[in-house]
């Protein structure tokens, strides 16, 4: 089995690394720590084909495949943590979701702005009683002639006080078939949108609010019965997050390998104690093991979309190693490693987030028994008997 990269691949690892380093490395801590989405990184990544990498031409993507995506987020982040973000959200996430079950409609209104940086989409899945239990959803979309009327919240929206598009999940009857999805453009009446919290990484979201929210029917992604759809779709989304979390804490990797090279305490730099040569193997052992299972998740032909298994494997390696990763590079740079003068806190913060969204790494432990013993777990409490 060939575990390298091709020639393709490897010249494009090296145009976009040369691409971060020039453009992007310069303003990366200062960067990190400012709120909203950097729309101006956005056209700038826009620009050099790094948005709609794995989507079809026809779309207006790149043709590329999902290994050529995971590629760009990694090299971008070596260079600049936040901006791995932007490319996360032009080929992961809901716009991945929108680009392959949209209609041609759809697809003419929204999708040349998202690919050109210039508007960004949001997902609306978590509401304040459906978290991991997305199923138990509320929000619903009511048919009322030619429009849905939707009403609900959600809440912890990636994206959410700075997106002009989003992606709903909403409930058109019950049970598991009757969810599906709705496009809301920002501003329609019926809609409002909370002012902004803070995560503990600093990102924003922003509550989302459902009144009598009148939709046009067209805006409907995916109907009743669409729900394992979105699933499948989510799944591409987890290996953004796989890719991001591993490569912040490949960058926390790199700070701290360079502040041990020179750093000095004791009369001797820190790379010579034997202490801390033993935490950059394991540190190295638990990257590279888990990009493996990353690039097995990621390469699957043009077109396919990944198994639930291998990206709950992939997951669940990269969110675990790129935190554990960073934990021990805030304690190996010490003091600088705790302070935001430094990107390992940042790196730190934002890799701890990533074992909850997207999946939390207890729910992923789930989904993987579940193909360990070929059957389902229902984690739901049994109902109770009716009385005889």
């Amino acid at each position: 089995m060939d575990f390298a990269f091709s020639d393709e691949q490897t010249m494009f690892a090296d145009q976009v690394r040369r691409f971060a380093e020039q453009h992007l490395a310069e303003g990366a801590l200062e960067r990190a720590h400012q709120t909203g989405f950097p729309f101006n990184v956005a056209q700038l990544l826009a620009q050099q084909g790094l948005l709609g990498i794995a989507f079809p031409e026809a779309d207006g993507g790149q043709g590329g495949s999902l290994v050529d995506a995971v590629i760009a987020i990694e090299q971008i982040a070596l260079s600049c943590p936040k901006s791995a973000d932007v490319v996360q959200a032009g080929n992961f996430g809901p716009i991945r979701t929108f680009v392959e079950y949209a209609t041609p409609l759809q697809k003419e209104k929204y999708l040349k702005d998202l690919l050109a940086g210039r508007k960004v989409i949001s997902l609306g899945m978590s509401e304040p009683e459906a978290g991991s239990a997305v199923t138990e959803l509320s929000t619903s979309a009511r048919l009322d002639g030619d429009s849905y009327v939707i009403n609900g919240t959600k809440v912890f929206s990636t994206h959410s006080p700075d997106a002009s598009l989003f992606l709903i999940y909403v409930r058109f009857g019950p049970g598991t078939g009757g969810i599906g999805s709705i496009l809301v453009e920002r501003g329609i009446p019926g809609f409002t949108i909370g002012k902004p919290s803070s995560f503990m990484s600093g990102e924003e979201w922003s509550q989302l609010y459902f009144e009598n929210c009148r939709v046009p029917a067209e805006n409907v992604l995916l109907g009743p019965g669409g729900f394992k759809k979105q699933l499948a779709g989510f799944n591409v989304e987890r290996l953004g997050n796989s890719a991001r979390a591993l490569s912040l804490g490949r960058y926390a990797f790199n700070l701290a390998r360079e502040h041990a090279r020179i750093r000095h305490q004791f009369g001797r730099p820190l790379c010579e104690f034997q202490g801390l040569q033993w935490k950059f193997a394991d540190m190295l052992l638990k990257l590279e093991s888990a990009r493996l299972l990353l690039y097995r998740a990621a390469s699957i032909p043009v077109g396919e979309l990944p198994t639930a298994h291998d990206t709950a494997l992939a997951k669940l390696a990269c969110n675990q190693a790129g935190f554990e990763v960073a934990n021990e590079a805030v304690q190996i740079m010490g003091a600088m490693g705790y302070s935001t003068e430094a990107l390992a806190e940042y790196c730190l913060k934002r890799t701890r987030g990533w074992m909850i969204a997207g999946g939390s790494i207890e729910i992923l432990k789930n989904r993987i028994a579940e193909h360990v013993f070929d059957r389902r777990f229902e984690q739901r409490a049994p109902r109770m008997k009716a009385a005889e």
